[in-house]
């Protein structure tokens, strides 16, 4: 078996498993966060559902550890009173990111399993362990049973090979393995990757490659454990643990080679982290502002990366440069080693350890026309803020910041760039709409389509995260789409029994149920896909939402407004309007089996 076969086999009644089979997986920690966490404890509340084992069950407070927003702050002491009822542990405002605490504490070790409602939970692969972003029915089912249901994957290989060039980071490299991939070439698989060049990444560098698989579609990307991350992780356990990889003989769907002789520094164009091309040096790109931190890239190496650029230097004037640590042991050491003087007398601003921007909840977020350059792993529209987002390493981030335009490490100037009147301004719609209910759920339905021929729309397009406080379905969905370019009027027009028809990818990004309940609240009869992202997926089989994919849609002629017929049992999507049929991939004996039930509960 390959690396995801025994960690799923391990924790599984099964010796031996294989793609496709669905199992339950015993979960060796259960987490939810501020954000999602409200509806995990409403979800438990409501099913009357008792806590498997307090022991291996957590919160993390890490979204808005500023706790400066009053729905956010509601949230969270909602979830602190039901924490102290049953004994379970809270990762408060004070301790910083999740899946960071989840290693540093020793909470995940190789070999091990978790689910948290963080899509970047899969972050765990730097360690050689299975973590899972899950929606607020999933966890709630863990927290529960200690264990949920799961599709084996199938893996691909990634034999890296060459020399990486001195000045690529690891945030360089894996926006390189964007650029050869994209968003959905490694859609739904586990990726294993080998050779030289990663036995040499550390553990922060582990982290951040493995942070931005969500961004490349992939189920996971794991990393064999080095000695060195082994001792590690049995010092933060405080126990000896056996080490896990794949065997000899060990199958992959697909193996690829790729050398990194030439490998440059790259950013993330505004919109679409896999957009990525070589640092436009010479285009000189203006920016507003910067910043460092973010699961991918907020450990205390890469701040010793900053400080080495910032040290002796001013930021570019009317730049704002924003930096905050990823745990609050980030933050101390930052504090011990003198890295926020040589931060704060480069004219940069600290905030305490968190998600920061990337979740709406802290400092990083940016305004209409605002040019920024981050080292987060998402710059979605409207992810950020309403501004543009470019993505990049810590090193080209604090060039950046110096010269006030875009530019790697290298290519510093001696007097920076500043800002001249006339400038452009980005300007984003936002339109309130009105929802309706409905509940019916045949196996065989008829509506009027949406077709929406677009790869990778998102969760932010689809359900905004500035709606993220919102727990009742019936307030959802008013803000369907209205984050996606064209569509921010969809609720207003859709109607209950309406069918939206998309392309590949839909729904990849964040864990949050919302971006499916919305469809649910409109009365939305199913989405269909050529491919949807893995925790959008579970999401909607878990709510009796029912989605379903297809292989192509030629033939079928589709159009927005053409009448359809969706048969879920047999897969087939006939075009009432235009008499044409095609077949599409039936329900799962699970998703039909959740879905008769009405829901996971």
């Amino acid at each position: 078996m390959n690396l995801i076969e025994k960690i799923i086999a391990n924790h599984s009644k099964y010796d031996q498993v294989k793609p496709g089979d669905i199992v339950d997986i015993e979960i060796d920690a259960r987490a939810a966060r501020d954000f999602g966490g409200p509806n995990v404890v409403k979800t438990m509340e409501t099913n009357n559902l008792k806590v498997d084992d307090p022991s291996k069950t957590f919160f993390t407070f890490d979204t808005n550890p500023t706790g400066s927003d009053q729905k956010y702050a509601v949230n969270q002491q909602v979830v602190r009173v039901w924490a102290r009822k049953h004994g379970i542990k809270v990762y408060d405002i004070d301790h910083g990111i999740g899946t960071h605490t989840m290693i540093n504490e020793g909470i995940v070790y190789p070999g091990a399993t978790a689910v948290t409602t963080d899509s970047h939970a899969n972050i765990l692969g730097a360690i050689g362990a299975f973590g899972q972003g899950m929606g607020d029915q999933d966890i709630a089912a863990a927290f529960n049973r200690g264990m949920v249901w799961f599709k084996v994957p199938e893996s691909v290989k990634l034999n890296v090979t060459g020399t990486l060039p001195a000045h690529i980071t690891a945030k360089d490299f894996v926006l390189n393995l964007l650029n050869i991939f994209g968003a959905n070439d490694l859609l739904g698989f586990s990726v294993e990757l080998y050779g030289d060049v990663i036995d040499r990444f550390n553990l922060s560098d582990r982290i951040t490659i493995a942070s931005m698989g969500t961004e490349m579609g992939a189920i996971i990307l794991l990393f064999t454990p080095t000695e060195e991350i082994m001792k590690y992780a049995e010092e933060k356990a405080g126990r000896k643990l056996n080490p896990i990889c794949a065997d000899s003989d060990a199958q992959y769907a697909q193996v690829h080679h790729i050398d990194v002789s030439n490998f440059v520094p790259m950013v993330s164009r505004p919109g679409a982290p896999h957009d990525t091309v070589e640092i436009p040096v010479g285009d000189k790109i203006k920016i507003d502002s910067a910043f460092v931190g973010s699961c991918t890239n907020g450990r205390i190496e890469d701040m010793r990366a900053l400080a080495n650029i910032l040290k002796g230097r001013k930021v570019a004037p009317g730049v704002v440069l924003k930096i905050v640590p990823a745990t609050d042991d980030v933050w101390v050491q930052c504090m011990e080693e003198g890295l926020f003087r040589i931060f704060k007398d480069a004219g940069a601003m600290v905030s305490n350890a968190g998600c920061a921007g990337c979740a709406a909840g802290q400092v990083g977020q940016n305004g209409p026309g605002e040019v920024t350059i981050s080292t987060g792993n998402r710059n979605f529209p409207g992810k950020q803020g309403k501004g543009a987002v470019y993505l990049a390493s810590p090193e080209s981030v604090a060039a950046s910041a110096l010269a006030g335009y875009i530019t790697d490490a290298a290519h510093i100037p001696d007097e920076p760039m500043t800002f001249v009147t006339g400038n452009a301004i980005v300007k984003n719609a936002e339109t309130a709409q009105n929802q309706a209910i409905a509940d019916d759920k045949p196996t065989v339905v008829q509506g009027r389509v949406w077709y929406i021929d677009e790869d990778n729309i998102d969760t932010d397009m689809i359900f905004h995260n500035r709606y993220l406080a919102i727990t009742d379905i019936k307030d959802m969905g008013q803000y369907t789409f209205d984050n996606l370019k064209g569509y921010e009027d969809f609720s207003k027009k859709a109607k209950a029994g309406d069918i939206v028809v998309v392309a590949k990818n839909f729904g990849s990004g964040s864990s949050r149920q919302q971006a499916v309940d919305c469809f649910i609240s409109l009365g939305i009869q199913a989405v269909i896909a050529e491919s949807f992202g893995a925790i959008y997926e579970r999401n909607a089989i878990n709510a009796a939402f029912p989605i379903m994919t297809y292989p192509s849609l030629e033939g079928l002629k589709l159009e927005t407004g053409d009448s359809i017929k969706v048969d879920f049992n047999l897969g087939m999507i006939e075009n009432l309007t235009k008499g044409t049929t095609i077949s599409g991939d039936p329900f799962s004996e699970v998703q039909l089996e959740i879905y008769q039930k009405g829901g996971l509960f």
